[in-house]
């Protein structure tokens, strides 16, 4: 589990009175619920919008809701979506301009005033992202303000994993199902015979307040004992894993690798896995104008490295090919990250996998270059010995 004590118990009507407390406070909460074949992430006006009996299947390539045979609420897998939508959405307007009739231009700078944000039901790979983001986008010397005003202020309930998908590679990755730390609160889901509840830990003074504004029971030791077995179960039951190498030095060490033509062939560069990442962050700007020539705005929205003119320079793009676009993810997630932001790029949330068009697994690539360079450091070491 973690470092913060239990502090309290809820139940369905626990659940439901967190919700309108937030939304009381005039947050707009944004939670799981079953929409269009897949748990989404969107707005909800009460804890019954949540996706109460729903499950989901997963493999590389492929996601389905699945009926479960109880009442659970957490017990799906991350979705198409990561909280990113909210906090770094894909299409934000900058600023606009108008054209007087003396040809006098003004410029006015886009409203950067947002809601008040409360996510319900983050997973903990997903508190790792939003940490990674925080880095990434606030961290810096030219922070993106619209991101900050979206982040400030938010509230996070956390909710554990007990039911990792067969995707899903968190704890090698060093994370895990466990939330750690980033929470306002966390949310365990137990379902045994002593009932549905969910065990509450408080991660901030904005989470115990809150918490004490509801209905709920003192943390006892049946349920904190069966949350915590969950938790560690699902730890032990991840669908996939990285392979246990560095994978900064093999990143490296690969760039010449045959495997890149392998997944080169089979890529679509169609971007997928860089919409669905948690941690992906890189947009682009557009212009546009009316029919008049009098009114442009500036639009920021979500570019990513597989399209081919991500890396356009003078001449032509820099990454022409669908090998050295792949390769570029690729080593920038597992690799090149640490330099610039000081940890991987990658929590292990397995979105990659799960919505990617033809099934390429980031962890089954990873392990192929691992086999690549031992044999080639190996044939090596033959040709040493042989002369």
């Amino acid at each position: 589990m973690t470092n913060s004590p239990a502090t309290g118990v809820l139940d369905k009507d626990g659940l439901s009175a967190l919700v309108q407390i937030l939304a009381a406070q005039g947050r707009t909460v944004i939670g799981p619920t079953v929409r269009d074949g897949a748990v989404v992430l969107t707005e909800i006006g009460s804890a019954d919008d949540l996706p109460f009996g729903w499950g989901t299947e997963v493999e590389a390539g492929r996601y389905r809701l699945v009926p479960r045979a109880d009442s659970a609420v957490f017990a799906h897998t991350t979705g198409p979506q990561s909280w990113k939508t909210f906090l770094h959405p894909q299409r934000q307007k900058l600023w606009s301009t108008e054209r007087a009739a003396d040809g006098r231009l003004s410029v006015t700078e886009a409203d950067m005033e947002q809601p008040s944000y409360a996510f319900l039901g983050v997973r903990p790979c997903d508190l790792r992202a939003i940490a990674i983001q925080d880095r990434v986008l606030v961290g810096g010397r030219y922070p993106d303000r619209g991101y900050r005003n979206r982040r400030t202020g938010a509230f996070l309930i956390a909710a554990e994993c007990t039911e990792p998908g067969a995707t899903c590679f968190c704890v090698s990755m060093g994370g895990g199902p466990a939330a750690d730390s980033g929470f306002d609160l966390a949310l365990t889901e137990v379902l045994d015979r002593a009932g549905h509840r969910f065990l509450v830990r408080v991660g901030s003074e904005a989470g115990q307040e809150v918490l004490s504004g509801i209905p709920h029971h003192p943390a006892d030791a049946e349920t904190e004992h069966a949350a915590r077995a969950a938790v560690d179960a699902a730890r032990d039951r991840m669908g996939r894993a990285m392979p246990p190498v560095d994978l900064r030095t093999l990143m490296g060490e690969s760039l010449d690798a045959d495997r890149w033509d392998d997944v080169a062939a089979r890529c679509l560069t169609c971007g997928n896995c860089t919409m669905v990442c948690p941690t992906c962050f890189c947009t682009t700007t557009e212009e546009v104008t009316d029919l008049t020539g009098d009114h442009a705005e500036r639009w920021q929205r979500w570019d990513s490295c597989f399209d081919v003119d991500f890396s356009y320079l003078h001449g032509g793009p820099v990454r022409a090919s669908s090998h050295s676009r792949y390769r570029q993810w690729l080593t920038h997630k597992l690799s090149t990250w640490y330099e610039q932001f000081g940890s991987s790029g990658c929590v292990g949330c397995g979105r990659c996998v799960t919505w990617c068009p033809v099934g390429i697994d980031i962890t089954e690539e990873a392990a192929a270059l691992r086999d690549e360079r031992a044999d080639r450091l190996r044939r090596e070491k033959q040709k040493e010995t042989e002369r």
